[in-house]
């Protein structure tokens, strides 16, 4: 499938960024899950992030396959995703991956339909939760995907769980955007979305799964301090108004952030963390009351509704 532009056509190309610090375990599958994609206008570029373990032995057996660039010293995850993406072709989307996670097969075959459609500068994946070492039964390839698709991700009115491998956007609206907040790391993917919120059309996956997320040990959702400076820090952003937007979408940005905040002090009380649950409540209760309120409108006056796309002819 193509997009066309006036008399110009052009496929979509991605540039699929993979990013990874001690992944040995994984980082072979999670490139290989990019150069088996049938899609074929696409280039992988791994960042290595210091790793002290085998992983860039592990990178360098793929050869020219892959565009392998090594940091000499730690730098952080979204330095690395930025680094990336600054190595990536002008023209292309940036699919973001991160090194312990993988692509479905289908995945730059969905993405590719879905820009065709739509020319939507960001695409939200869903993700298809595993665990172990081994790489999942994926099935068949789905004949059809099930999205929604809104004039701005910030008007999003359906869930959504958020990771950096669940994202994917056009280069100049990444640049636009300012890229990956360096020095943030937990809750970087929402920090990502909040500036993401206002640059167009977005298109979010409901079905099929594009990314396939894997829980391990490792995973840094399975802990909870760390969460609620990161949540007080967006709070902060936007009550400075570090995120674009406006006064015009003021209570779309509240009601976006008022999910997460109320999601973590649950997860605060359940761990017995009230001084972080009381924090988090008094810089954020506008924002999760908000988030019930757009959840009550949507219920009240139906969500944006489902499209269907078939996917036969994207190769």
């Amino acid at each position: 499938m193509t997009i066309v532009r006036g008399n110009a056509v052009t496929q979509p190309q991605f540039s699929v960024i993979i990013t990874c610090h001690n992944q040995a375990l994984f980082i072979l599958d999670a490139v290989n899950s990019a150069l088996e994609q049938s899609y074929k206008a696409r280039e992988v570029i791994v960042v290595d992030d210091a790793s002290a373990d085998d992983s860039v032995d592990i990178l360098k057996a793929f050869g020219n396959s892959i565009r392998l660039i090594c940091a000499s010293k730690n730098i952080g995850a979204n330095s690395a995703r930025n680094l990336g993406a600054s190595a990536a072709a002008d023209a292309h989307y940036l699919v973001f991956l991160d090194g312990d996670d993988l692509l479905s097969p289908w995945a730059l075959n969905t993405y590719a339909a879905l820009i065709s459609a739509s020319q939507a500068p960001v695409l939200l994946s869903r993700l298809f939760f595993f665990e172990g070492t081994r790489r999942p039964e994926t099935g068949e390839t789905p004949g059809e995907v099930t999205f929604v698709e809104y004039e701005n991700l910030i008007q999003k009115d359906r869930m959504h769980r958020a990771s950096a491998s669940a994202m994917v956007v056009n280069k100049a609206t990444f640049q636009q955007a300012g890229g990956w907040t360096e020095g943030l790391f937990h809750l970087d993917d929402l920090d990502m979305m909040m500036k993401l919120g206002v640059s167009g059309r977005c298109v979010q996956i409901l079905s099929p799964p594009t990314i396939c997320y894997r829980v391990h040990q490792g995973n840094t959702v399975h802990e909870v301090p760390p969460f609620i400076p990161a949540m007080l820090t967006l709070i902060k952003k936007e009550k400075a108004g570090k995120y674009p937007g406006g006064a015009r979408f003021r209570f779309e940005r509240y009601a976006f952030l008022g999910g997460p905040i109320f999601f973590w002090i649950k997860k605060c009380l359940r761990a017995r963390l009230y001084a972080n649950a009381g924090s988090l409540f008094v810089k954020g209760w506008m924002m999760a009351f908000a988030a019930a309120m757009r959840r009550a409108f949507v219920k009240l006056s139906s969500a944006v509704p489902l499209r269907t796309l078939r996917m036969s002819g994207v190769d």
